[in-house]
């Protein structure tokens, strides 16, 4: 009996080693924070790529069977999502991912949202009502989203709960230390000011005692004219401006151009892991990435 017992348990362990939670993060740094919290207890796949703007992320039709099949949910919010997510997960038709149920993890309850209007004017571009959704760039707003992680984890697997917090733990003291090193590297440059495409940065900056206030683009969303680089343009000029940085689906010729007139330096720079060379690793080496290639850029 002893015999039958132990090779059943032997049969049976492939499967049971093979029982993680099936997750699924809109945004490539909401999964590389999982992937730090769950460890080997989880599966996660990220829907948007690293490279694309997540605000019109192209809904494919595998996206709903990887919704269908999950156990989780971890999602931005603060509208990020809301022109692709909501169709896909009507189709996958998930009830472990409704709004209310334990699998649906939203970061953006749990954080401090900045720029939020007081109305709504779509004159002024692509506002968002609930506030700047970009708020991952600040790595305390990381601590936050590995928080929330942890704690929906948990939930949805009591057994592993111990590992979560440990793993939660692990992450809060490793970026406690980068903050450290990451504030002395940007403070000879305190309240400098740099160039953006998108307003996707006043996150870093309130984080870092920088200013991104000065955008190649008119209006959020709006793409640049002629007209508007010309006013970017003397405005540079005028104030000595000379950083520009730019993300991966936006227009690096017009950064260019713009760094050609104005004798700015072009910085490359990313939101979420793997957008840019160097950041694979996970969201501390994107931060890492950030704050020397922003520093080296200043420095110039």
């Amino acid at each position: 009996m002893k015999i039958r017992t132990i090779i059943l348990f032997a049969l049976l362990m492939p499967a049971l080693a093979h029982a993680k939670l099936n997750v699924v993060a809109t945004t490539p740094e909401l999964a590389a924070i999982a992937r730090d919290i769950g460890g080997n207890r989880i599966e996660v796949v990220s829907l948007a790529k690293p490279t694309e703007d997540t605000h019109f992320v192209d809904p494919k039709p595998s996206f709903v069977v990887k919704l269908a099949r999950a156990d989780a949910l971890i999602e931005g919010g603060a509208e990020l999502e809301i022109g692709w997510l909501p169709p896909l997960l009507e189709n996958a038709r998930n009830s472990r991912l409704a709004t209310d149920a334990p699998g649906r993890i939203a970061i953006a309850p749990g954080v401090q949202l900045l720029e939020v209007p007081t109305a709504l004017d779509r004159s002024k571009g692509d506002v968002h009502a609930m506030g700047n959704p970009h708020f991952m760039t600040d790595p305390l707003n990381a601590k936050i989203a590995a928080q929330r992680i942890a704690d929906g984890l948990a939930k949805l697997d009591a057994a592993g709960a111990e590992t979560y917090r440990s793993n939660l733990a692990k992450f809060n003291t490793r970026i406690d230390a980068k903050m450290i090193e990451w504030h002395k590297t940007l403070a000879p440059f305190l309240g400098k000011r740099i160039v953006a495409y998108h307003n996707t940065w006043p996150y870093f900056g309130a984080r870092f005692g920088l200013k991104f206030d000065l955008f190649l683009e008119p209006k959020p969303g709006i793409p640049p004219t002629p007209a508007s680089l010309a006013e970017v343009i003397a405005k540079m000029k005028a104030e000595h401006l000379r950083v520009v940085i730019v993300e991966p689906y936006q227009n690096r010729k017009t950064a260019d151009a713009v760094a050609i007139a104005t004798g700015a330096v072009v910085a490359p720079v990313a939101q979420y892991p793997g957008g840019v060379k160097g950041t694979e690793g996970g969201y501390v080496e994107l931060i890492d990435y950030l704050v020397n290639a922003i520093a080296k850029g200043l420095a110039q």
